[in-house]
């Protein structure tokens, strides 16, 4: 009885072993497309493999963005059950605190993926993967780090978590430097694990470095000397733009307040690049183009001679008015002490459109286009310039905005002979300095640029209004301004923005530098005593670095002291 029934469960299990024997090999005969389309969807896996972005670096190679590996931490809450000490040891791992990883992994219970953190180094993706917890997964990605920080932020920009460009040239260049990801096949285990790499589909490619035209250097010694003047100062901001003549270039681009590209969190308040997204009035750097205006109307020439006396007279129910009585100024004279009333009644001498229309030619109004974002166009109107009130403010820098960027434009093309020219942050290769010195598209004459830059040379002399701006060896030139900001009831005489455009040298421009301090109440107000000293300074160190030939003469007495210097 016992020997029967022996058999007959032997019998039994070999008829079913045959039976599922004869299944098999009837599916995999028959069904084989299908179970290997159904096992490749559970276990094979197209992944992404990221592409390195770009570097971006300054005219001689300095590097201001890199990007290192780092690691993402993710996991599937769907299928990840921890318990209480590996949720524990894995929030001690990422540093987070365990109960916050825990409500975490609870409101997102529904997902099959969530981030635990991002962009967590190497030691740390190392550590966890040590924990070998079930459904917690580490994939490489990149990390954006920024070794000149606060001093080329508003030039840079920055990159989001997803290794994006979303503010300076990280934006507006991202297209070049993002690269694109590459593709792989992999085996994957029950786990969600690699077991196996299949296959590679295309290999990643890495971003483009750009190079830009900004020299660090000059970038650091612009930021220095602003920080401390904003400092020194009090003021509410400042901006600084370095130009080179021959070019076009930027050669640095700087503001206060500047933040932390590294650690943006802390300082997203200061992120707005004010030299290309502020504006303001100009003030008294616009009288060399209403001087260069009465030049070019033929009824005015270099040493015509404008009765200022008593100091003061009324533009219907203005009154326009110096600090005192100058008396008969020439032109050079006007620019020299800022003359209201002789700038004035050379604005009313011309026609309507003569100074509007040798700054629209200048580029105020238009934007210069170095594609950085937020950038905006300034305001130049001839809508009213019917009203004798309208000409004269406008002759001396009111009712009109520019940003420091467009000013810097404007003496651009004072300093390149009467050229206007491109500007551009990117550096131009195999770019020659000396055949591309009298590029770009004429727009004054250049005799009469000339004679403007010699009268405003006057400015950084010893009776000018800024001889704070003068450089030891270099003759410059240049025009002070201060500009009185609009409150609610009107100009206030409380609020200036302190201005100083100029370039050097003289007899062969290779810079041009405007300085903007915003809001100075520290005492000094006037462009003259905040910005000029800012510009001698940061203008001094491009010359050298530059290569700048020194174009003062200075003769010595015989008693050993310095008089004056002649051109």
């Amino acid at each position: 009885m016992i020997t029967w029934r022996h058999y007959s469960i032997v019998i039994v299990f070999g008829c079913c072993v045959v039976a599922l024997c004869g299944r098999v090999g009837y599916l995999a005969v028959t069904q084989k497309d299908f179970l290997q389309e159904q096992g490749d969807a559970r276990s094979v896996r197209a992944v992404s493999i990221p592409a390195m972005r770009g570097m971006v670096v300054d005219r001689h190679g300095e590097a201001l963005a890199v990007s290192t590996p780092v690691f993402g931490v993710w996991t599937d809450p769907t299928r990840a059950k921890f318990e209480p000490a590996q949720l524990t040891a894995l929030a001690q791992s990422l540093e987070i605190d365990p109960e916050s990883l825990e409500q975490k992994l609870q409101h997102n219970v529904g997902r099959e993926f969530l981030y635990l953190r991002r962009q967590v180094d190497w030691d740390t993706a190392e550590a966890i993967r040590q924990l070998q917890l079930p459904y917690v997964y580490t994939e490489l990605e990149y990390r954006r780090y920024y070794p000149a920080a606060e001093t080329a932020a508003h030039v840079v920009g920055v990159t989001d978590i997803d290794d994006g460009g979303i503010e300076g040239v990280e934006k507006s260049s991202n297209a070049a430097l993002k690269g694109s990801h590459g593709r792989k096949v992999v085996l994957k285990d029950r786990l969600g694990n690699t077991v196996k790499e299949l296959e590679y589909q295309a290999v990643p490619v890495f971003g483009d470095d750009v190079q830009l035209s900004i020299d660090l250097r000059l970038q650091f010694a612009a930021y220095r000397e602003l920080k401390s003047a904003v400092a020194s100062h009090k003021a509410k901001s400042a901006s600084l733009v370095i130009l080179d003549v021959k070019s076009g270039e930027i050669l640095a681009l700087v503001n206060q307040p500047s933040y932390n590209p590294n650690d943006v969190l802390k300082s997203a308040a200061a992120m707005r690049n004010r030299a290309i997204t502020d504006t303001y009035e100009p003030g008294s750097t616009i009288k060399p183009f209403t001087v260069l205006a009465a030049l070019e109307s033929g009824e005015f020439h270099a040493n015509s001679s404008i009765d200022t006396s008593p100091g003061f007279f009324k533009v219907g129910n203005k009154l326009i008015q110096d600090p005192s009585n100058r008396g008969v100024l020439d032109m050079a004279e006007i620019l020299q002490t800022s003359s209201q009333v002789g700038v004035a009644k050379i604005a009313l001498a011309l026609q309507e459109e003569a100074v509007f229309d040798v700054l629209r030619r200048a580029g105020l109004g238009d934007p210069v286009n170095i594609a950085l974002p937020g950038e905006v166009a300034g305001y130049v109107s001839a809508e009213q310039l019917r009203y004798p009130i309208v000409r004269t403010s406008l002759s001396f820098g009111y009712g009109l905005s520019v940003t420091p960027l467009q000013l810097a434009r404007a003496y651009l093309a004072l300093a390149s002979g009467g050229n206007t020219k491109e500007l551009t942050l990117v550096k131009q290769p195999g770019l020659r300095v000396a055949a591309d010195a009298d590029s770009g598209q004429r727009v004054f004459n250049a005799d009469q640029v000339r004679q403007v830059i010699a009268m405003m040379e006057g400015v950084t002399g010893p009776d000018g209004t800024a001889p704070g701006a003068a450089i030891p060896g270099y003759r410059v030139a240049g025009k002070t301004g201060t500009a009185r900001k609009v409150g609610p009831q009107g100009y206030d005489d409380e609020r200036h923005v302190a201005w100083f455009a100029g370039l050097a040298p003289v007899s062969d421009p290779r810079v041009v530098v405007v300085v903007l301090v915003n809001e100075p109440k520290a005492g000094l107000s006037g462009g003259g005593a905040v910005a000029a000293p800012v510009f001698s300074r940061v203008a001094s160190r491009a010359l050298r670095l530059l290569g700048a030939r020194p174009d003062q003469q200075v003769a010595q007495s015989r008693d050993g002291q310095m008089p004056g210097y002649h051109g």
